[in-house]
């Protein structure tokens, strides 16, 4: 990490292109070698099937059975003697055992593990889908934050500082509020992960208005001093002006990172357990995907009856502070939604080990960019 963070502010520092991309490229083929070297070694395990089978199979016996009344639990395929929950019991229908002269078979029925363990996903769902809006927030760090601070004035006294400098702060910020999340561990740990999410749905709110501030003075500037038609002169504002949304951002990252993943670990079954770093990924990855989305409704919307769309080919006639106030508003809805979802919520008893912090990963191409909106 601390590799990459030194490449990150010093690689804008050299002067020569030739070595400024020759320094990467020796280092994407070092680490090539070492991918291969440790291929050749690595002791490779056979499959153990997936959590999303059993789902599949829930599924597909559950419709095989639907014509079926709904069982009593006694009458279910419950070796481990798995408790049945009383909701959803529809999936039930799944676990009917088998007549004595049908041949065991895992697509016409499944146990009430499985059932039970498809049920916790259903209910998760919803409470899933909230997320994806931290991640439609966390990914404007990495576009419209680095675009607004590429031509704004970067001097520090007598010292012209880079934009991956940020990194610095970003993950400072990220990690004191991971530390945040361990400390909310020690107060409860059933109700630690959605005081957390909510804290870091909170954050996005605040950051967005603060960006959208800060946007609206940044844009003020350029129409005083008659820049609105040169997008590549400095803008007489510092820098710095950008910090307090980039540190509510990297909060938001630090708590929201730790938090879905503790909820995840607290409340997925435990064949899942493995997959939870991918479960955090994927939805707040799907929040970036929607981030485009979001951008090409607002803009299609904002255009309605001839007037200018709020993204145009550079943000100096752009309106991106109309559009952090959309965000702004989005996350706002959001949290009164999940907090809808919390207290409906059925939450399981049982708790495993203590979370790990998983703060600060804002990504690693953090640099210096020209790009257009």
């Amino acid at each position: 990490m601390i590799v990459v963070m030194a490449g990150g502010i010093g690689l804008p520092y050299i002067k020569p292109w030739s070595l400024r991309f020759g320094i990467p490229a020796i280092s994407a083929v070092v680490a090539t070698l070492l991918f291969f070297i440790g291929w050749v070694n690595y002791e490779r395990k056979d499959p153990e099937g997936s959590p999303l089978t059993s789902t599949v199979r829930v599924f597909v016996v559950t419709a095989r059975n639907i014509s079926k009344p709904t069982p009593d639990p006694k009458d279910l395929n419950n070796d481990d003697y798995t408790h049945t929950t009383s909701t959803l019991r529809l999936f039930d229908k799944a676990a009917i055992k088998l007549q004595e002269d049908q041949q065991p078979n895992k697509w016409k029925v499944c146990n009430v593990r499985e059932v039970e363990d498809t049920k916790i996903g259903i209910r998760l769902l919803p409470m899933w889908l909230t997320f994806i809006v931290v991640g439609i927030v966390l990914s404007i760090g990495n576009t419209y934050y680095l675009e607004q601070a590429n031509h704004m004035d970067r001097k520090l006294g007598k010292i012209k500082v880079s934009i991956p400098i940020f990194l610095l702060f970003y993950t400072a910020t990220s990690s004191i509020f991971a530390h945040f999340y361990s400390f909310l561990t020690t107060i409860t740990k059933k109700y630690t992960p959605p005081i957390g999410i909510a804290t870091g749905m909170l954050l996005s709110v605040l950051c967005c208005i603060t960006a959208a501030k800060v946007e609206t003075r940044r844009l003020h500037r350029i129409r005083d001093h008659g820049l609105v038609d040169q997008p590549d002169k400095e803008i007489p504002m510092s820098i710095f002006a950008l910090l307090p949304q980039f540190m509510l951002l990297a909060a938001v990252d630090g708590i929201a990172n730790n938090s879905i993943t503790g909820f995840f670990r607290h409340q997925t079954p435990e064949p899942m357990h493995k997959y939870l770093t991918y479960c955090t990924k994927g939805v707040l990855g799907l929040g970036s995907m929607a981030s485009v989305l979001s951008v090409y409704i607002v803009g299609k919307v904002s255009e309605r009856n001839g007037k200018p769309n709020w993204f145009q080919y550079t943000l100096n006639k752009s309106h991106l502070d109309r559009y952090y106030w959309v965000l702004a508003g989005l996350s706002a809805v959001n949290l009164v939604i999940y907090v809808i979802i919390t207290y409906f919520y059925k939450y399981k008893e049982s708790l495993t080990e203590d979370d790990e912090g998983e703060g600060g990963e804002m990504k690693e191409d953090f640099q210096e960019r020209n790009c257009s909106c």
